[in-house]
């Protein structure tokens, strides 16, 4: 049997170290390394090569969707498992669009984590599936959104959108950009087109997932 390499990136120390216990417990499973925030998980992933990283969506330095872009972008065999409490699909679909293999819930059984980490390492996707049913009913009910839509955003329509997430109404980005009311509904209309998106709901669930709305 081969070993699958697993690094556990978690913020919580007390819930990094159940992580570890759990997964070290299991044979064919080694724990390789641990991270406390975003920026370390990628440094330790391209320093130890896991086979898949466990990654948290809420963490410091760099949040899990950046964290998971990023190894995409650096050692893309490395695989993401996105470890969480969020049920929303809107979460969900931005993180596997970014490149998670697989995504597990906080408050599902060791079990189901057990069988997602071997799924992936089988060369297998897995989802939840407290949340699979949703999200497979949402990609057929509306196409899903092209991974390159981000980059084709504006300065000034990305701007738009996170004072949006910050609460800012139109009007009041209006004064503070010392632009048209229109225009600004026009910035956030475009926007909102590119990234498939049809509520202030989808705009607040973007940010938060770009890190718009950490504080700095």
């Amino acid at each position: 049997m081969t070993t699958v390499r697993v690094l556990v990136a978690e913020d919580h120390e007390t819930v990094r170290e159940g992580l570890k216990l759990i997964l070290s417990s299991q044979p064919g499973i080694e724990v390789v390394g641990e991270a406390s925030d975003g920026r370390s998980a990628v440094e330790q992933a391209l320093k130890l090569r896991p086979d898949i990283v466990l990654m948290d969506v809420s963490m410091p330095q760099l949040n899990g969707l950046k964290a998971t872009q990023k190894l995409g972008e650096t050692c893309p065999e490395v695989k993401v498992l996105i470890l969480t409490r969020h049920k929303d699909d809107g979460y969900l679909q931005q993180l596997l669009r970014a490149g998670a293999s697989g995504y597990v819930l906080k408050q599902s059984s060791s079990v189901e984590l057990l069988h997602a980490i071997r799924s992936i390492a089988a060369g297998g996707k897995y989802l939840d599936p407290a949340v699979a049913g949703k999200v497979m009913g949402s990609y057929t009910a509306k196409p899903s959104p092209d991974p390159a839509q981000h980059e084709s955003l504006t300065d000034r329509e990305g701007e738009v959108l996170r004072l949006i997430a910050l609460g800012y109404s139109n009007k009041d980005i209006a004064q503070q950009l010392g632009l048209s009311v229109k225009t600004i509904e026009a910035h956030k209309s475009n926007a909102m087109k590119k990234l498939g998106m049809f509520s202030r709901i989808d705009i607040v669930r973007y940010a938060l997932l770009q890190g718009w709305l950490q504080e700095t």
